[in-house]
């Protein structure tokens, strides 16, 4: 126990010390900043970025220096690893050869007592076979004291070499914290650099001679591949449910934006790969693990882990439970009810909406299960959305619910699993008349939701209002498929573990949310075309996607389920009104358009009268 804690303050001490040199770096940084903010011309900036390019090629060297190191390390620890084993083995052996001598000297001490009893024997016999024994006794005494001695000496060996072994463990771990530290400070001075340059292409005051340099530098900065950097720790391009990491714009204006983007991310990737939430696996651990589906139960603590997002081992077992407690009854009344949609499909596909066949190819393209066309994955949507227009016809098919599946595939692989769980959003959580033709339930929300944010975003709701922006062009794809291709994965799990379970209200909630993350980086822009653009594409770029979920869930706080449905009915109730009111325009349209040919057939009919 002493050992360890003071391994723990030594690493706390290297890792205190390595933030201190975080700090220095930042504030070098800064001052680099303030330097080329209070710099006369363009070429001392120039000239500063260049400085900044060979910082960070310093960086790089030196973070080989450091993969190097580790490299020796880990060679120096698997040979010690080979050692502990050998000894290990040897330890082995000798107990179990010690064992046999144990053995050995009962057998003899069990003769010698037989022969004790055994009167018939002579005198001189038995004092020979003694004497033989008690010599053997003797022996194997003495190779037992040996042994003993021999194993006190290897266990001390095998404690010295286990000791050196966690001391290297430790600083391999606090080698592999720096190298992702320095990694990260890499990919943010990168991503500084880059950002730098944006803002100096966007700048007027260049003239053509140093336009064209600053244009052929970001160039340079956007075709260079982050695959192809120096990678010490390994950040993969997809995420664990297959999709893509960095957003590929296709627009050629964004792909500074998206290198920007990406490096932000990586950095993020870095920092974030060796904290482990310990609280909140424990917490997970206590309320799901090795509990079946059917002993849940629906509580505070199980809603607070839902909001925190699940971990990926818990989150289907969650899913299942909240998919099951829904649906409970009308599986008991129609347990083969998923096979029986199927074999309706398979035995009258002509009745199946084309649509459905359509749509498969362009379904979660970034993600890599979802891309080869035989994927398996393809067939099982396939099959769950041709079950779902059996299971309601009333929608049938509509575009958006193949995102919904797919993702409900991801996480529960099961495809029975995945089509219970679209039932449930279509049919439970999201209100009545969302996915139909006209959309009027997801039209009312919209109205809702410019509500709210009047209420809780004034400053944005003006700003957008005097550009005419209608923000309902864009929010309405993130209730309709729940924000699927609108927000990073990570962030996206967490708000579909807390949809499950509280249902659209926590829609609304982030949708709030990512208004008030970008603010003010939405109030600086003055051009509605821009505005629009912009608005499509930065919930894609959100990183700190706890800031997200702590606005969401504090900042947007009141936010009561019956106000939501006290403001829908007051707008569906609009809505209704001025459906109604134009499909009685179209009615007297009709009628007028009809007793119009009726007179016109009426003079032609006279005229031909009036002719013979």
């Amino acid at each position: 126990c002493l050992s360890t804690t003071l391994s723990r303050r030594s690493f706390d001490s290297e890792l205190v010390s390595l933030l201190h040199k975080v700090l220095e770096a930042a504030q070098l940084e800064k001052r680099t900043c303030a330097q080329f903010l209070a710099a006369e011309g363009e070429q001392e900036r120039l000239e500063l970025l260049r400085h900044g390019e060979r910082r960070a090629a310093k960086l790089r060297d030196h973070l080989e220096s450091r993969q190097q190191e580790n490299e020796n390390l880990r060679r120096d620890l698997n040979l010690r690893d080979a050692h502990i084993a050998e000894l290990q083995e040897s330890v082995q052996l000798l107990i179990q050869k010690n064992q046999s001598k144990q053995e050995v000297i009962l057998k003899l001490s069990e003769k010698l007592a037989v022969c004790g009893e055994d009167k018939q024997c002579s005198n001189g016999l038995r004092s020979e076979a003694l004497k033989q024994l008690t010599i053997e006794n003797e022996n194997l005494k003495d190779d037992l004291k040996a042994y003993k001695t021999q194993n006190q000496y290897l266990n001390s060996e095998i404690y010295h070499l286990t000791t050196l072994w966690r001391k290297s463990s430790e600083r391999e771990q606090s080698l592999i914290v720096k190298c992702a530290v320095l990694e990260a400070n890499s990919s943010q001075m990168e991503s500084r650099y880059l950002g730098i340059l944006q803002k100096l292409q966007e700048s007027k005051e260049l003239n053509p001679e140093q336009r064209e340099a600053v244009k052929k530098v970001v160039k340079d900065a956007v075709r260079a591949d982050l695959s192809t950097a120096i990678k010490l720790n390994s950040v993969r391009d997809y995420d664990e449910y297959g999709f893509k990491i960095a957003v590929d714009y296709k627009i050629e204006d964004l792909k500074l934006l998206a290198k920007i983007q990406a490096l932000e991310i990586r950095s993020q990737n870095l920092l974030n790969q060796e904290e482990c939430d310990v609280p909140l696996l424990a917490r997970c651990a206590q309320l799901l693990f090795g509990r079946p589906e059917g002993e849940l139960s629906s509580s505070t603590e199980l809603k607070n882990l839902l909001r925190m997002g699940l971990p990926r081992e818990y989150r289907a077992r969650a899913w299942r439970f909240m998919i099951q407690t829904r649906t409970k009854s009308l599986k008991e009344r129609h347990p083969d009810h998923y096979q029986e949609l199927c074999e309706k499909s398979r035995t009258s596909p002509h009745l199946v909406p084309r649509q459905i066949q359509l749509d498969l190819d362009r379904t979660l393209t970034s993600n890599q299960y979802f891309s080869p066309p035989s994927s398996p994955l393809i067939q099982k949507l396939e099959r769950v959305l041709q079950a779902f227009s059996w299971q309601n016809p009333t929608i049938g098919y509509v575009q958006g619910l193949n995102r919904l599946a797919a993702i409900a595939l991801l996480v529960l692989q099961d495809e029975e699993d995945a089509f219970w769980c679209l039932v449930v959003i279509v049919d439970y959580i999201m209100p009545h008349n969302y996915y139909t033709k006209d959309l009027v339930g997801c039209q009312a929300d919209q109205c809702v939701l410019k509500d709210l944010m009047s209420e809780k975003l004034p400053r944005l709701t003006a700003h957008l209002e005097a550009l005419k922006v209608d923000v309902s062009l864009i929010t309405v794809e993130w209730f309709l498929v729940l924000f699927v291709e609108s927000l990073p994965t990570r962030i996206l799990f967490k708000v579909w573990d807390a949809f499950l379970y509280e249902g659209i209200k926590v829609i609304f909630r982030y949708a709030l949310a990512l208004f008030k993350y970008r603010e003010e980086g939405i109030l600086k822009i003055n051009d509605s075309v821009e505005m629009y653009q912009y608005l499509r594409i930065f919930p894609n770029t959100i990183v700190d996607g706890r800031k997200l979920t702590s606005i969401a869930f504090n900042d947007m706080n009141p936010l009561p389920m019956k106000l939501l449905q006290n403001r829908r009915a007051t707008h569906l109730e609009r809505l209704h009104a001025e459906i109604k009111e134009l499909e009685n325009l179209r009615t007297a349209y009709k009628a007028e358009h009809v007793q119009c040919k009726d007179k016109e057939l009426d003079t032609l009919a006279s005229e031909d009268e009036e002719e013979v």
